[in-house]
């Protein structure tokens, strides 16, 4: 079995974060590891609070992971502050990770912010080191500096985000409201850019997808796909997850991570 770490912050919700990231790794497969480098407490609705979890305690849980245990791919989502980040950057340097795929994650789905505005430089390090950067609009737009209005758009600022050392940039088109869910995958070692399409589903059950897209992509990666066959694998699950969402609570509900499996097994009428 392949193993596969999570650095991001806990959603009590359960629809995002490390929650989702451990879901998606069932779903995939492979075994699911945690760095918690937050609490949140939040629902479907808002976030209420937020505990940064201290950078030496990121590190150590980081340090703990990798003294025993073969890592074959590392998620990393919410880091929140500078600190948090840099000790995330350093961990996956110093032992040599493989399979980095960062969410650069800036705000929730409800439109809290969960990354510190001193923190941004930080987080532009840590994407330099992934093999692949998943940034929504309004993130592509931060990292690469300019606007982001439509397709073409997308292309240049994933290939604008992959110059500060990023091995593949995945812009997400979820937030862009013309059109299908349309992704632009830049691969900046020989694969130039790829556009993914699906249809968009009329839902507002999608807390937790870009947890979830990301963490899938690392889960391929650790199953040996390579990076643009990970990518399309981990859009297709999206895809199915969304629209077998839940409608939970009174906001954004969660996506359905594990309902395939659940109607495999014969356990659908149970959720």
């Amino acid at each position: 079995m392949k193993n596969v770490l999570s650095v991001a912050g806990s959603d009590s919700s359960g629809g995002a974060g490390i929650q989702a990231d451990v879901k998606t790794m069932c779903a995939f497969g492979v075994y699911g590891m945690t760095a918690i480098t937050a609490l949140t407490a939040q629902n479907t609705q808002s976030v209420l609070d937020v505990r940064e979890t201290d950078a030496a305690m990121v590190a150590s849980q980081m340090r703990a992971v990798f003294l025993d245990i073969r890592v074959d791919a590392v998620k990393v989502g919410m880091v929140s502050n500078a600190h948090v980040a840099e000790a995330v950057r350093a961990g996956l340097v110093g032992f040599k990770a493989r399979n980095i795929v960062v969410d650069p994650v800036m705000v929730s789905k409800s439109g809290c912010r969960l990354l510190r505005d001193d923190a941004v430089d930080a987080l532009r390090a840590l994407c330099a080191i992934a093999d692949v950067v998943t940034p929504n609009i309004g993130e592509a737009e931060v990292l690469s500096g300019f606007s982001i209005h439509n397709e073409d758009d997308m292309r240049r600022a994933a290939q604008t985000i992959a110059e500060g050392g990023a091995k593949a940039v995945l812009v997400k088109g979820g937030h862009l409201l013309a059109g299908d869910a349309t992704d632009v995958l830049f691969c900046a070692q020989g694969g130039g850019f790829s556009v993914l399409r699906a249809a968009r589903i009329a839902t507002k059950n999608t807390h937790g997808t870009g947890c979830t897209l990301s963490s899938a992509i690392a889960c391929r990666l650790a199953l040996g796909d390579g990076t643009a066959e990970a990518v399309r694998a981990a859009k297709a699950y999206i895809t199915r997850a969304i629209a077998d969402g839940y409608a939970l609570g009174g906001g954004h509900g969660p996506v359905g991570h594990l309902r395939e499996l659940y109607r495999r097994a014969g356990l659908e009428a149970a959720v």
